[in-house]
């Protein structure tokens, strides 16, 4: 009730367009344009999906944003419209940091309508970030966010990037004691004048929030999607996040798992880390572990410096190329899984990842539990934190789960040993869970999805499930146009009856699920659809416990001999 009521206070963001929950790419910095394509290809080529790939600094002209450097990328626009074709959106860092510089529009548009933060005895605020001396505009005031979102039109509506990244924007200020703003900055904080000394924690988040009025008026009909390094509480109205600048590193591994539990728990459940860490360079068992963790994360990127060696999918031996494709593609195939958490935290203020103690409180051992987490409502992810393990020790949750990989049930309110080789993450599904699944698509969109997979867990007993879907862009959800089903479950020793309540008007692209049943203990031997029988044959494509069935469908009912 607590971590809700905060949430509800605090606020929640609208829908993703889904293509933001599925694999970033990103490097400080990927240029010129032909190592952009190079990179954009080689994904297609080894067939890994990805989504989204991400401009740092490096795109701009001498840093300054909102330019380009024309050496490096001399069609921004025809770049990005190719790489789109492909299936890939641009993401472009955009920081607070306005270089000082006569010839630069920018500066001198703050400059003159007083835009800019100034020391308490009236010169600018300026310090050194990457462009050199930089002023810094003064987000806490509403004429200054309006000014700053109108700035992203030529690069949203006109060039066609298709999202916009946050950095530096606490603010962070070069060569002084206390790499931000002096304290004795001043604010306009919304018409109540104050020092930075208390503007300091809002400074990040009121420069994300006039990003987002920005890219949300220009990327319109679509959903806007951004990306802030510093915020507060309230942030996740506007952006995601993740955990800043890591190390690649074992204990920055469990730092990370640690970290984004705990952001959920913070009402900023749109977050994850730099996997593989963003300084130093990982090796193939640590880069291949942080994947694992990383696609059960809301935001899910590969973000690192540099000069630390590369750190793509393929940038290690096959058998971690190989490991990293196989997670990519099973995040793919749950994001209908991901987006119904999306919409649960959206809608009901219900955090996207739940510590054990969140999930069960009453079982004094979920209390000082950091490593296990749940996934939604009805998956457990258990990742391995060290290097050459085979496998190793966890808690199960009271009630009964399933190993993803197995099949074998397993009682909870125990800690158990569980194997888990390089390429094997402890993975379980509580039972009774219907998990939805798409196709493995290289991109959201790629295909079109001509049938719902619904991985269904037998239980003895009753669970409910639910399915969220809508067009995964635009705002037809928000008048009704979005596909809500409620699925109960009911299992019994010779039966198994799923029912399904449906909401909404939006019309789902397939007509069928194809309807796996895990753990079922009988073997089928009649099957009711809506109260009437239907021959085995028509249902049981394959011959096996998977069941083709029509999408509309009111009562399933399985019958067992």
């Amino acid at each position: 009730r607590v971590v809700r009521a905060y949430t509800d206070l605090t606020g929640t963001p609208e829908l993703p367009p889904l293509w933001a929950l599925g694999f970033h790419q990103s490097k400080w910095s990927y240029f010129p344009e032909s190592r952009v394509k190079k990179l954009a290809k080689k994904f297609r080529d080894l067939k890994i999906p990805c989504d989204a790939i991400y401009l740092d600094i490096d795109y701009m002209d001498g840093f300054r944003c909102f330019t380009w450097d024309k050496k490096k990328f001399p069609d921004p626009k025809r770049m990005i419209d190719e790489l789109y074709e492909d299936g890939f959106k641009t993401v472009v860092m955009i920081d607070p940091g306005i270089k000082v510089d006569r010839d630069y529009w920018i500066y001198n548009e703050a400059l003159e309508n007083d835009y800019f933060c100034k020391r308490a005895d009236g010169p600018l605020m300026q310090g050194k970030v990457w462009p050199g001396e930089c002023s810094f505009p003064d987000f806490t005031n509403p004429k200054v966010r309006e000014w700053w979102a109108e700035l992203y039109k030529e690069l949203m509506a006109e060039t066609g990037v298709h999202a916009v990244w946050n950095d530096m924007n606490e603010p962070a200020v070069m060569e002084v004691p206390g790499k931000t703003a002096p304290l004795d900055t001043r604010h306009d904080y919304d018409g109540h004048p104050c020092s930075h000394r208390k503007a300091h924690n809002v400074y990040g988040t009121q420069m994300v929030r006039a990003t987002y009025e920005g890219v949300k008026k220009f990327v319109y009909p679509k959903r806007p999607f951004v990306i802030t390094r510093a915020a507060y509480a309230g942030a996740q109205r506007f952006s995601s996040t993740w955990t800043g600048d890591n190390v690649a590193t074992w204990e920055h591994l469990w730092i990370a798992n640690v970290q984004v539990q705990r952001m959920c728990m913070s009402g900023m459940s749109f977050v994850g880390s730099d996997i593989g860490g963003f300084a130093e360079q990982p090796n193939g068992e640590l880069f291949a572990r942080w994947i694992q963790l990383g696609i059960f994360h809301p935001f899910c990127r590969v973000h690192s410096s540099g000069d630390h060696g590369d750190q793509e999918p393929w940038s290690f031996d096959k058998e971690v190329t190989d490991i990293v494709r196989e997670y990519l593609e099973l995040r793919y195939q749950l994001l209908p899984y991901l987006y119904t958490m999306f919409w649960r935290y959206s809608e009901n203020n219900i955090p996207m990842l739940k510590p054990l103690v969140y999930f069960d409180q009453e079982d004094s051992q979920t209390h000082f539990r950091t490593d296990e987490f749940i996934f939604g409502e009805q998956i457990l992810v258990c990742p391995i934190q060290e290097a050459n393990a085979k496998g190793r020790r966890m808690y199960f949750p009271r009630g009964r789960w399933y190993d993803y990989w197995s099949g074998e049930l397993i009682e909870g309110g125990m800690e158990k040993w569980v194997l888990a080789d390089i390429d094997r993450i402890p993975l379980f599904i509580k039972e009774g869970s219907i998990i939805p699944k798409y196709p493995v698509q290289q991109y959201v969109g790629e295909k079109e999805i001509t049938e719902l997979t619904l991985e269904t867990y037998y239980k003895e007993g009753v669970e409910k499930s639910t399915v969220y879907e809508d067009a995964q862009e635009g705002y037809d959800y928000t008048k009704g146009y979005y596909s809500l089903r409620n699925f109960k479950l009911n299992g019994k020793e010779n039966e198994l009856i799923i029912q399904q309540f449906k909401n909404g008007t939006y019309i789902t692209p397939y007509e069928h699920f194809r309807i796996n049943l895990i753990g079922l203990p009988f073997s089928i031997k009649a099957i009711e659809v809506d109260n009437v029988k239907v021959p085995l044959k028509d249902v049981k494509p394959n011959g096996d416990n998977t069941i083709l069935v029509h999408k509309d469908f009111t009562e399933l009912h399985i019958i067992g001999s």
